[in-house]
């Protein structure tokens, strides 16, 4: 028998901090307790090689924003889920571009869920630039939230 016929459904969620990504991990969540899965969240960093320009300050090395995004999604986790959650969330930092590095993870999955735009380009957009790459180039299904006016 293989691996994955005795492994748990798995989906993949993307998380930058904003609130629809918050919205994605809330319903990944809630959607993993249905299927008797687990749910990968993802957040993805990138060393900047420069800024307008200038590099980044010498002392920095991408263990400082590995770590920093580890604790933004920790933070983030804490406080979108409950203490007890019924499903196993399995928390992971990864360098790259977040589209990039969503659809890496994806591989395999049920389901990948993104919000429906993170912190940039323009608030007024439908859909993000990684959720809408997600969209056109995931392997398997994409689910697409945005947080609703109850929603924190």
């Amino acid at each position: 028998m293989s691996n994955n016929a005795t492994s748990a459904p798995r989906i993949v969620v993307g998380i930058d901090g904003s609130e629809p990504s918050k919205a994605a991990l809330r319903w990944a969540a809630d959607q993993a307790e249905l299927i008797d899965g687990v749910v990968d969240a993802i957040i993805a960093w990138e060393f900047p090689t420069s800024w307008y320009g200038l590099a980044p300050p010498a002392n920095t090395k991408p263990a400082d924003y590995q770590e920093q995004a580890r604790k933004l999604l920790n933070r983030v986790i804490d406080e979108v889920l409950e203490p007890e959650q019924p499903v196993e969330i399995r928390p992971r930092s990864a360098q790259g571009h977040p589209a990039a590095v969503l659809l890496d993870a994806s591989a395999g999955a049920q389901l990948l869920v993104v919000g429906n735009r993170g912190y940039g380009g323009f608030a007024e957009a439908l859909l993000g630039s990684v959720s809408q790459h997600c969209v056109q180039h995931a392997s398997c299904p994409v689910v697409v939230r945005s947080p609703r006016h109850h929603e924190k």
